[in-house]
């Protein structure tokens, strides 16, 4: 059983003094310094000139180049999407990197498949939130926060794990709960969890059960009702009371219909397919394919997303969502 750590375990004291200089302001960089801030944590923002640096700016942070803020921060959270972290890394962070600073991540991906290498005479930590930047701000703002992940690569100080916590706790996270785990475990269940069952295997069975009602006849306004726009109600009802309390919000004949039929859906077959698709993340296969693919220009992932764009599915399921008020 893991320990779970929260906020009266914790104390901020070992990043009270220090300044966390943020490496990208998007999605996750940008609501992870409005919370440190927030918390009373000395923050800075290192981007590229453009949108990211005026917004940064606009809300009261000191902005500047990722060179600088390098130079300037004693810990460098690199937030900015996986493949773009190591020639980032290599170019701007590394020749700023002295004794006794640390370098954090809020993914494992580029440490775990070496990547970047870090010299040894730093930490190196990863502190990850379990929920999109959005939200992380949102449950901030009302008193909670997301539950966190945190890992240790190096130790080199012996206050790793410390300031990792402090920083989960900076960012509300150690009000929902924050798990000590390891880059590759993280790592590698996280691109499990998304190619096996929440992007990869949740878009095929939507896909493939519109296609089934559509070939069977029923018009596509209901096929998009019943495989997708449904869906998000079911996810809801687990995600908030899990298999069992879903069940028991449903008819009885849905209860009935679900347990008998869906293990002949996703059956043995499925199971043993996933985990072929494990075994390629564990041994760098997929690493190796996906760091080879955006460096070779994503032809292929721009042929797929054009695909998706073009089912059937997203054709209907736009005029609904706007019919609904959704999407305008």
């Amino acid at each position: 059983m893991v320990r779970v750590f929260y906020d009266k375990d914790i104390s901020l004291d070992s990043i009270k003094d220090k300044t966390i200089a943020i490496i990208g302001y998007g999605n996750q960089g940008r609501n992870q310094a409005l919370n440190l801030r927030d918390s009373g944590i000395e923050v800075i923002i290192g981007v590229r000139q453009g949108e990211s640096w005026e917004l940064a700016l606009k809300e009261n942070f000191k902005v500047y180049s990722i060179d600088e803020a390098s130079k300037i921060g004693d810990i460098i959270h690199i937030l900015i999407p996986d493949t773009a972290q190591p020639e980032v890394y290599d170019k701007y962070i590394a020749p700023n990197l002295s004794e006794n600073k640390m370098l954090c991540f809020s993914h494992g991906f580029n440490i775990h498949f070496k990547q970047i290498i870090p010299p040894s005479n730093i930490d190196v930590i990863m502190v990850a939130p379990k929920g999109p930047g959005y939200l992380l701000r949102q449950m901030y703002l009302k008193g909670f926060g997301v539950p966190a992940l945190i890992a240790i690569h190096q130790n080199y100080t012996g206050n790793a794990k410390d300031i990792a916590l402090a920083m989960a706790k900076a960012l509300g996270c150690a009000k929902a709960g924050v798990i000590e785990t390891t880059f590759k475990d993280e790592t590698e269940s996280d691109l499990i969890g998304e190619q096996c069952v929440l992007v990869g295997g949740l878009m095929e069975l939507i896909k493939n059960g519109f296609e089934i009602l559509i070939e069977l006849g029923y018009p596509s306004e209901l096929a998009y009702f019943e495989a997708c726009n449904e869906a998000k109600l079911i996810m809801d009802l687990i995600y908030e009371k899990g298999l069992t309390g879903m069940l028991q919000a449903v008819s009885d004949t849905a209860k009935h219909g679900g347990l008998t039929r869906g293990p002949r859906v996703i059956d043995k077959r499925v199971k043993e397919n996933m985990r072929k698709i494990a075994e390629e993340v564990i041994n760098g296969k997929y690493a190796e394919e996906w760091i080879k693919e955006d460096k070779t220009g994503r032809k292929n992932l721009k042929y797929l997303l054009n695909e998706i764009k073009k089912h059937p599915l997203e054709l209907v399921g736009k005029n609904i969502r706007k019919m609904a008020g959704i999407e305008k």
